[in-house]
């Protein structure tokens, strides 16, 4: 039933995709805000209680449904499934900043590219010169399909297997986000925070992401050039601060053939204060080169594009032929 539901939520997705400005980004911006206003006294040990209300608490009341819902009904299951996974899995939910910034560059508007990276991003890019804004495009957008597609995917198959339904997904998206909003209110905000918290959700999302990573990674270096790939990974993944992020970009780099990294590393997470050459946080060394491969061009956009969408067919082969090995088991 996994391979039914990712498909039938990917094609539900590209027909109607979630508007940019949704309720969905607006009720976990609430929960999320709300959890760390009310759960977190400035103790280190509240961090804890706050990642677990914030991130545990939604995962668990999905799984919990799952298990009511699948006791009942097994079509409703599969459309729970479907449900949960059309709101935590899909291109459409990154791909339009993608999509104008490729529109941009082909019809020689830079500054307009520049307008549309700086709003994805919510960093300074005017100062970017044309590679530098393919660059960076090229990759967040691989992280993106990562972190939107690959790691949903593979924490909701995880679990579907253990009768746990869409909790996987829920799991994956919840510590995500909840990263991505702690780091951000951590630059942003001139009121005090609990920097415990910013700390604890990237450890504990690294450590939920460090599996999904590593496959993702192999599953550019299969559906590209596999030799590269493998080579990258092993030798440029330490040109970005966060571990997950390097094997995928430095795998990914190899796949394609272009050149990914370099003076405006460590890393392509907003850890910057407001521009995207402002360098890492306080007391980070950033590391020096690029990846092999030929300078990022136009035409690399819809090769990383054929890339994503080739491992996404490889992975949906990969979970049919367990789900019939499991039917004719």
């Amino acid at each position: 039933m996994s391979f039914f539901a990712v498909l039938f939520a990917l094609l539900i997705e590209q027909l109607k995709p979630l508007p940019r400005d949704n309720w969905v980004h607006h009720t976990l911006v609430s929960w999320v805000g709300w959890t760390s206003r009310n759960f977190d006294a400035g103790r280190s040990h509240h961090t804890v209680v706050v990642w677990c209300v914030a991130v545990l608490g939604p995962s668990l009341l999905v799984g919990l449904c799952y298990l009511l819902i699948s006791h009942y009904s097994l079509l409703l299951a599969l459309a729970f499934d479907v449900g949960l996974l059309y709101l935590t899995l899909g291109f459409r939910q990154f791909s339009h900043y993608f999509t104008d910034i490729r529109d941009a560059l082909d019809r020689g508007d830079e500054n307009a590219a520049r307008a549309k990276l700086a709003e994805w991003r919510h960093l300074d890019a005017s100062e970017l010169p044309r590679t530098e804004v393919l660059r960076h495009v090229i990759e967040h957008a691989l992280l993106a399909a990562h972190r939107h597609v690959f790691g949903v995917f593979f924490w909701f198959v995880v679990l579907s297997a253990l009768g746990l339904g869409p909790m996987g997904a829920v799991l994956y998206r919840m510590a995500e986000f909840a990263s991505r909003y702690w780091g951000f209110r951590h630059r942003t905000v001139e009121a005090p925070m609990n920097d415990g918290l910013m700390v604890l959700s990237r450890k504990l999302f690294g450590f939920i992401d460090h599996v999904p990573a590593r496959l993702t990674a192999f599953g550019f270096a299969v559906v590209g050039n596999f030799e590269e790939a493998v080579g990258g990974w092993r030798r440029d993944a330490g040109l970005w601060q966060h571990a997950n992020e390097g094997i995928i970009l430095a795998a990914a780099a190899g796949a394609v053939g272009v050149q990914l990294g370099g003076s405006a590393a460590p890393g392509v997470t907003p850890d910057r204060s407001k521009t995207f050459t402002a360098g890492a946080e306080p007391g980070t060394v950033a590391a020096e080169g690029s990846t092999g491969g030929v300078p990022p061009q136009l035409g690399h956009l819809q090769s990383v594009v054929g890339l994503v969408w080739r491992s996404v067919v490889l992975w949906m082969l990969l979970v049919a032929l367990l789900s019939l090995a499991n039917v004719l088991g």
